[in-house]
């Protein structure tokens, strides 16, 4: 089992190749999330010969915990939340407004910086691939899959390096297929399965999508 990747490009070709499959139902479109899931994606629709583009989605993170996530958000309308541990950790309506309107905010200016203007891409019976670097608590890739649905693809394969067990599990009632090269009995933090896991900024996104469109 694979349990540690050198980067996101080495975890892109990994999951490419389990991908080929997939790509027998093209052509379709590989949909990355921003900002990590791009250089995964990259590779794969460089590998498969589908174009590149993004679903602008933000992660609600818990207030005293940044990285956990409470729910998502993700153009044009769609919002999940974790009511259950929104209850248990006691946080107020007000602070989660307060972290909507902040990643609202953020949402819309990547959607304008990475997509310049373009309109979303024409997914309607394409056949989808969404990836990101790596799943926890599936909030983010939750949050696309529901509102990619309207668009009617053909069918959503998501694809991810690593995953929580749970979380991956959860996506595959949601999805027609799922592809991810190790469940780790403790995940912990996504970073910590990669030798390198470099912040990615917006102009590495931005050239990656101008390269793969």
């Amino acid at each position: 089992m694979i349990s540690t990747f050198y980067d996101r490009r080495q975890a892109g070709e990994l999951l490419a190749h389990r991908l080929s499959a997939v790509a027998g139902a093209g052509p379709g479109w590989v949909i990355a999330l921003p900002r990590g899931g791009v250089p995964v994606g990259a590779v794969i629709a460089q590998a498969l010969g589908w174009p590149l583009d993004i679903w602008p989605v933000r992660k609600l993170g818990v207030p005293t915990q940044p990285e956990l996530a409470m729910g998502a958000i993700a153009l044009p309308d769609t919002q999940i939340l974790n009511k259950t541990l929104i209850r248990r950790l006691e946080i107020t309506p007000a602070q989660v407004d307060a972290i909507i309107q902040a990643e609202t905010q953020e949402l819309h200016r990547r959607d304008r910086q990475y997509r310049a203007g373009r309109p979303p891409p024409a997914l309607k019976h394409q056949p989808v691939i969404l990836v990101d670097d790596g799943l926890a608590t599936g909030a983010t890739l939750q949050a696309v899959i529901v509102a990619l649905r309207p668009y009617h693809p053909a069918q959503i394969t998501v694809a991810v390096p690593v995953a929580a067990a749970e979380s991956l599990a959860t996506l595959q009632g949601l999805v027609e297929h799922t592809v991810c090269l190790t469940t780790p009995p403790n995940l912990g933090s996504i970073s910590q399965w990669y030798v390198n896991f470099d912040a990615v900024d917006d102009q590495t996104v931005i050239a990656l999508l101008r390269g793969h469109r």
